[in-house]
């Protein structure tokens, strides 16, 4: 197992996805927090987690966490939908630093923006089946109405950059169809890729039906967690940006820049994989 020194206020927050969707959580953290340095981890080589079994989940979040432990991070957001449904647990006892999922800030933002209390959930199959949103959402507002919907096309849709492809829309409208005709005034963008489709899934849903996806929350919810933790950058020093994956470096390095805004300066393929 990892072992990890004491976090220093200086040292980088780790942030891990199964590919490119946890972008737009480290998009909304960088924005949030500038001070802060971050290591992001794209799971590229065994994207999507989605259909996978749960504890092969779980073998890959904690393979994640070691790595990322390896490079010194001072806490650990687990920008994966599926891989916090699953597998948080297991990195929260792994880590020895503070960890953060995505489903409890996306969750409890969608329990609060809903007006009528009927809540739509869209997500992997993984995330769905694990009923994690469910929970979440009755935990803040134990009269909703949540409907659960898997949308596994989606993540392949997204990584192969067809945000606005008339195949995605087709697949949209088929997906949502049965949470509209049920009347949900809020849908949950269950997975981090999900908000690269939000222009084309806001086109679908309507203007009466409000999206919510973790992003923002989860960096709020990370603002706060480091001020508990006394761990907030204060130094006025911080590690660069550092960005690694485990397959497929050029086209990430495109959407990277694309999403982020910036030149991605250092990115590396490497491997996490514990059985190779």
């Amino acid at each position: 197992m990892t072992q990890s020194a004491a976090p220093q206020t200086s040292a980088p927050i780790g942030v891990f996805d199964s590919g490119l969707g946890g972008l737009t959580v480290l998009r909304a953290i960088r924005e949030r927090l500038p001070a802060e340095g971050t290591v992001y981890l794209g799971d590229t080589a065994r994207v999507p987690y989605g259909p996978k079994a749960a504890e092969t989940i779980r073998r890959y979040a904690i393979e994640a966490t070691d790595f990322l432990l390896d490079s010194g991070v001072k806490a650990i957001v687990v920008a994966c939908n599926t891989a916090t449904a699953r597998a948080l647990p297991e990195v929260e006892a792994r880590a020895g630093v503070p960890v953060l999922g995505v489903v409890e800030p996306g969750g409890r933002a969608a329990a609060t923006a809903s007006r009528e209390g009927r809540i739509g959930v869209i997500g992997t199959r993984g995330t769905i089946s694990s009923r994690a949103y469910n929970a979440v959402i009755h935990s803040h507002r134990p009269d909703a109405v949540v409907l659960e919907q898997a949308c596994p096309l989606f993540v392949p849709l997204v990584e192969e950059g067809w945000t606005e492809d008339e195949v995605t829309r087709l697949t949209a409208e088929r997906y949502l169809a049965p949470l509209l005709e049920q009347g949900i005034d809020t849908l949950v963008l269950a997975c981090t890729h999900y908000p690269l489709l939000k222009p084309l899934l806001a086109r679908v849903v309507g203007d009466d039906v409000a999206l919510i996806d973790s992003a923002e929350s989860t960096a709020a919810s990370l603002e706060r967690l480091l001020l508990s933790e006394s761990l907030s950058n204060t130094s006025g020093l911080s590690t660069p940006a550092r960005y690694y994956v485990t397959d497929e470096a050029a086209r990430f390095d495109l959407l990277a820049r694309r999403l982020l805004g910036e030149e991605v300066d250092h990115l590396e393929v490497v491997s996490v994989d514990s059985t190779g």
